[in-house]
């Protein structure tokens, strides 16, 4: 019965007749610098602004800012809409499980990382396996700058994962082979392509769901299995030393990724914070919005449009109607 009362509420509160009270709906939504991050936050804000009929200001920044705003709960920034786990999990830790100031949503989607090259890189000279990348015949093919090391893509700056694949470089036994760049996405992206069409070796950190599978002909290399006793993770916000401490020599779990929220949001925009709540997309839901931002060109706004038109149903069942 509460859970009905609750889809009534919402149900209600986004009904035409309603629309004068949503002048008071306002949420400020983050926007890490990755395309499915991107997608995400527009596609919240885009259902908010045309559904909801509330309020919607984008913020770009990184996972610390972003964390740190939810926990203040002062309105500078509402909502994380791509809480890669366990990824983030020092600050789901944090601001979630202990100061207890963010909510976590329980709808999440499944996220797969590791290293990619392009197929025909991968063919032309029998690479499978991340350990491959430290052969010096295949690391000298990735070598554009003339270092004597292969440039190996691990992430932009402020990225968690990053700091995983900086570990996974040194314990693979890679670094007197392979150089880890951090730089933006945008950077790496253009890279492939240019790699590609000139025969050139290339290696980047890959994740599903993404854009890249739809623009380039890549595969993912294979790693040792996860193993929950060779992976120890320490990233900086929690330790200054935390390069030497951590020590990863395997695959990541498979991740949970979800949104995140300030719980303050629910008393200053109640119908925004129970949608939120009731939010869930999948994996191919995102890789085809980032496809569409990335490789077609589209605005993250128009891409965003364009689905919920496409998927009005599902968006009723999230808004409870």
């Amino acid at each position: 019965m509460k859970t009905k009362l609750k889809s009534l509420s919402l149900a209600a509160t986004v009904s035409i007749f309603a629309l004068p009270a949503f002048a008071a709906e306002e949420v400020k939504i983050g926007l890490p610098s990755w395309t499915g991050a991107q997608a995400i936050g527009h596609l919240l804000g885009e259902i908010v602004t045309s559904r909801i009929g509330g309020k919607v200001e984008y913020v770009p920044g990184n996972n610390a800012t972003i964390f740190q705003a939810m926990d203040q709960g002062k309105g500078d920034i509402d909502v994380h809409p791509d809480v890669w786990l366990p990824n983030q999990e020092s600050f789901t830790k944090k601001y979630v499980d202990e100061a207890g100031t963010v909510t976590l949503s329980s709808n999440p989607y499944e996220g797969n990382q590791g290293f990619c090259v392009s197929k025909d890189f991968a063919q032309a000279n029998s690479i499978t396996d991340i350990a491959d990348l430290g052969r010096p015949d295949v690391a000298a093919l990735m070598d554009s700058d003339g270092n004597g090391k292969g440039e190996m893509w691990i992430g932009a700056p402020g990225w968690a994962s990053a700091n995983v694949n900086e570990v996974k470089t040194r314990d693979y036994g890679l670094l007197d082979f392979i150089e880890p760049i951090r730089a933006e996405e945008s950077v790496k992206t253009a890279r492939i392509k240019d790699s590609i069409a000139k025969g050139e070796g290339y290696a980047f950190y890959c994740y599903k769901p993404h854009a890249v599978w739809f623009m380039f002909d890549v595969e993912m290399l294979s790693e040792p299995t996860f193993d929950p006793a060779k992976y120890t993770m320490i990233q900086p916000s929690d330790d200054a030393d935390w390069y030497e401490k951590s020590s990863v020599a395997t695959k990541d779990a498979l991740k949970e990724v979800q949104i995140a929220w300030s719980n303050s949001l629910a008393d200053r925009s109640p119908a925004i914070a129970e949608f939120f709540a009731n939010f869930s997309v999948t994996a191919d839901d995102v890789s085809g919005l980032a496809f569409e931002i990335s490789a077609n060109g589209k605005d993250p706004a128009d891409a965003a449009k364009a689905w919920i038109e496409a998927n009005s149903d599902r968006v009723d069942a999230m808004l409870g109607l």
